[in-house]
């Protein structure tokens, strides 16, 4: 059998994946059992809506528990404190700027499992992020992405906050 993909993982991101598993485990596991239970008073499931979604809910909360822990299982958190911030690894801040577009802006390089465009937060293996490792200040990348070729100049990389 294959061994499982290591996922990378920042403190932080191993935290909130951790946070969430509880509460699925501790907490709406036990709010979707007193659904079903309420539901089941109801009398006839035949057509009982309100047992039908709790019975998706359930499904998807045990599907999301799975989900976490073979993440956790298989997670590889980076300590930051052996980062090499010289280049961009994972669990770096970097600043570059968007050559293409005349403007600055700040990326956190993170694990698959935590990119979150909105916040910011980059995959190391998004094709910005593929390109951006193990690059240094100073150096230009070139990026092939869905809306077309841009061009990064890295200005800093730091420490993430």
């Amino acid at each position: 059998m294959a061994e499982a993909k290591k996922r990378l993982l920042t403190y932080a991101g191993l935290k909130a994946l951790e946070d969430e598993l509880e509460d699925l485990k501790v907490v709406k596991r036990k709010e979707v059992a007193a659904k079903i239970k309420e539901a089941r008073e109801q009398g006839d499931l035949s057509e009982n809506a309100e047992y039908d979604a709790a019975k998706d809910e359930q499904r998807d909360i045990e599907a999301r528990i799975e989900e976490l822990e073979g993440i956790l299982k298989n997670a590889e958190v980076v300590v930051e404190d052996e980062v090499d911030f010289d280049k961009i690894n994972v669990g770096c801040t970097v600043k570059v700027f968007d050559i293409t577009y005349d403007e600055e802006m700040e990326f956190k390089i993170v694990g698959s499992t935590e990119a979150n465009s909105l916040e910011g937060k980059i995959s190391n293996e998004s094709p910005v992020g593929q390109a951006l490792m193990g690059k240094k200040a100073g150096e230009t990348v070139n990026v092939e992405t869905q809306a077309g070729d841009i061009q990064y100049k890295v200005l800093e990389i730091s420490r993430s906050k």
